[in-house]
């Protein structure tokens, strides 16, 4: 759902959804939504009285709707399944992907503004799109860039805590070391210290956050030349948008590796709340621990190998089907290799998923670009040939819920921490669980079980 700009057009917009199913007619309605004005803080200081006011009444008439069973399983299985959280900004639907705001990616790709006509949509109107719920202008787009592109300085402290670390370090461990000392600028922190009213909590969370997003690009792209340019580093470039200046650092100055990371960060920004980065950051903010902490237990989730470390998983067995077979492997050969894989006891990276039961659309999206502009390439062609041959083999194994490939390998966090504004404006509680042990299981299945029992008697 969107932010409103009245009680009346939410009135007028709830029942129009609760008539019709179209997404199109979803995207209509955003797009009449939205406003003119330019400055994105300006919008939030309008728009959050409305939330706030929606989530009190969300609370007082419907806080007592059971949304449903938990079972033990489910407390085992690590909370799987269970209906938790609050996240506004995205949900995953497990036929038909992420939808930002009730957009899925290719209306995000029709609707949102783009560098070039026809090209990709803007990171910068993706992260308008998830604080306010509106389609973004392309004036609007440019002045955030701008405004991210003026606070995109880092420290030399900064630079100095990562060349502290050995290069051999793994990247993950140099970026949160980055981001743990850019904590040192916390808005909030020093807001905090200063007593500020609770009511005011969202606005210098929105300047860590903003400050933040601006930053980690800078950040990510000095590891990433540290690591594998000989520590030369790029400097920012202003006149470039957000996308194609993280190109720009990285080292990458053709056109279509800019479009490429416009598209890449767009349909990495969020990705529900119950992932482990986003749940880690989400739950550490609940603590009232500023952005820079949050994000960097995000990412410290994020470095797990069943999270985004599985990113490069899936470049390692990639890496030992060339070495083994070469990059023009056939069909035939690359179904051998699977299997070799799956009868080694290891599992095939990249496919699977905890929720969704079709292919990633962030998979297809990536896979259209590459149809696009490098069909030839060796290992695209080598992905997708493994598109066609590794599904049916998973189907074949039985064990395997979506044998089709999906992109939380690559689940990025660089604009997801927008929340953590939202959720300081809502007020939104310390997130605490309740855990049992094993023992209180037993005993509860016991006594449900009994229960069931004397009733069939």
């Amino acid at each position: 759902m969107v932010f409103f700009r009245s009680v009346a057009a939410f009135t007028r917009l709830r029942s129009r959804v609760g008539q019709q199913s179209s997404l199109g007619s979803s995207v209509r309605w955003i797009q009449m939504q939205s406003s003119t004005d330019v400055d994105l803080k300006s919008q939030l200081q309008e728009l959050i009285p409305e939330q706030q006011d929606r989530l009190k009444k969300l609370k007082s008439e419907h806080g007592k709707v059971q949304l449903g069973n938990i079972t033990v399983d489910m407390v085992i299985g690590g909370m799987r399944g269970m209906t938790g959280l609050l996240w506004e900004t995205s949900l995953l639907d497990p036929e038909e992907g992420i939808r930002f705001r009730g957009l899925s990616i290719p209306e995000c790709q029709k609707v949102l503004p783009a560098a070039q006509s026809g090209g990709e949509p803007l990171p910068e109107g993706l992260l308008w799109l998830l604080l306010t719920g509106k389609v973004p202008s392309k004036e609007q787009v440019e002045a955030l860039s701008k405004d991210l592109a003026n606070r995109a300085a880092v420290p030399d402290y900064v630079y100095n805590a990562i060349d502290a670390l050995p290069s051999t370090a793994h990247p993950m461990t140099q970026f949160a070391s980055g981001v743990m000392a850019l904590q040192v600028q916390s808005e909030f922190q020093k807001a905090y210290e200063n007593g500020i009213q609770k009511s005011k909590f969202w606005e210098p969370t929105y300047e860590d956050c903003l400050n933040l997003i601006a930053r980690v690009p800078v950040v990510a792209a000095y590891v990433y030349r540290r690591m594998y340019k000989n520590g030369d580093s790029i400097p920012s470039d202003k006149s470039l948008d957000y996308g194609a200046n993280f190109s720009h650092m990285l080292g990458f100055d053709d056109a279509k590796m800019k479009e490429l990371m416009r598209l890449y960060i767009t349909i990495h920004s969020d990705h529900e709340g119950g992932n482990v980065s986003a749940h880690t950051g989400h739950l550490v903010g609940s603590a009232l621990s500023d952005p820079y902490l949050s994000f960097a237990a995000a990412l410290n989730g994020l470095a797990g190998p069943l999270h985004g470390l599985a990113n490069q998983e899936v470049l390692l067995w990639i890496k030992s089907v060339v070495e083994e077979c070469g990059e023009n492997i056939s069909k035939d050969q690359l179904k051998e290799y699977v299997w070799k894989t799956l009868n080694s006891g290891k599992v095939v990276p990249g496919y699977g998923h905890g929720v969704l039961r079709k292919t990633d659309p962030r998979y297809m999206c990536q896979r259209e670009f590459a149809l696009k502009h490098l069909p030839d390439d060796p290992l695209f062609q080598l992905v997708s040939k493994l598109y066609e041959v590794v599904p049916p083999v998973l189907t074949e194994l039985g064990k395997v819920k979506n044998p089709w490939p999906n992109v939380d390998a690559h689940s990025g966090v660089l604009l997801n921490h927008y929340g953590l504004t939202e959720a300081r404006a809502l007020g939104l509680a310390l997130e605490r669980p309740k855990s049992v042990t094993m023992d209180w299981l037993e005993a509860y299945s016991r006594g449900i079980k009994s229960c069931v029992q004397v009733r069939s008697e």
